[in-house]
């Protein structure tokens, strides 16, 4: 699904935020990137999104060649990546379905099909009672699930989520880590960029870690094991007081 080859960024300034990357992510595979701020996690994910382009190497996504996708091609990949944002980046003045509906009306869906996608990708994460208001109106959490229903909502075979619960205390941690679980389990391929490293030791997936642009490793793949169908996945017992969370985290 994800494959980086000598994948390297450096920018104009002459910084360096990534050096040599190689790495394989499987379909169906969830994993998670983790590293200090500045180790160049979040350009990893610009990179995946194509929000920003590599210095040298080649990135591949699903069979497509990234360096090879012209501007004009760049909305028809991004249907098929769900990214979920760590300050949401929700439109205030719009409600919840008109967020979650956007990449949808954005390609031309039919009303009807929008109507039904958004209200599945809202109960998804348990926010269907909340449709009609508006984001501003929401918790630090529930806005963090509005991010995600719009990401998903689309069925894209991957989703890439930077920092999603670098604002929620731990119990919310785990809430949001066992949305992505749920969405691994049903087929999607999962990557996570995370600084929180004891939630992510606790949570048993793939790691790669960064530091200073460099990958320190690259474990083998993880299996995902299949679940019979409709039976929702297990996450692994957490105790949120040893999540690693900053004090000052909203709810």
């Amino acid at each position: 699904m994800i494959e980086f080859q000598q994948v390297r960024k450096r920018y104009a300034n002459g910084h360096e935020a990534l050096a040599n990357i190689n790495f394989t992510v499987e379909r169906g595979e969830m994993a998670f990137v983790t590293g200090r701020s500045g180790a160049g996690k979040s350009t990893m994910l610009k990179l995946l999104a194509l929000i920003e382009r590599p210095s040298d190497g080649e990135i591949i996504v699903n069979g497509h060649q990234l360096n090879k996708i012209t501007p004009r091609q760049i909305p028809s990949y991004r249907r098929g990546v769900g990214v979920i944002f760590q300050d949401h980046k929700l439109l205030n003045d719009r409600t919840v379905f008109d967020n979650v509906a956007l990449p949808l009306v954005i390609a031309g869906a039919p009303h009807r099909e929008i109507n039904r996608r958004v209200q599945a990708a809202l109960s998804k994460v348990d926010l269907l009672s909340k449709l009609r208001q508006n984001p501003g109106s929401l918790s630090t959490g529930e806005q963090q699930r509005v991010g995600i229903a719009r990401a998903v909502v689309n069925k894209p075979p991957l989703i890439l989520a930077d920092e999603p619960t670098g604002n929620l205390d731990p119990e919310l941690s785990l809430e949001v880590m066992r949305l992505f679980a749920n969405f691994n389990h049903i087929g999607a391929t999962v990557l996570i960029v995370s600084h929180d490293q004891l939630l992510v030791e606790q949570l048993g997936q793939r790691r790669l870690m960064l530091h200073e642009g460099r990958l320190k490793n690259a474990p083998m793949v993880r299996t995902t094991g299949g679940l019979p169908p409709g039976v929702a996945p297990a996450m692994p017992s957490v105790n949120p007081r040893s999540a690693g969370r900053n004090p000052g985290a909203k709810r």
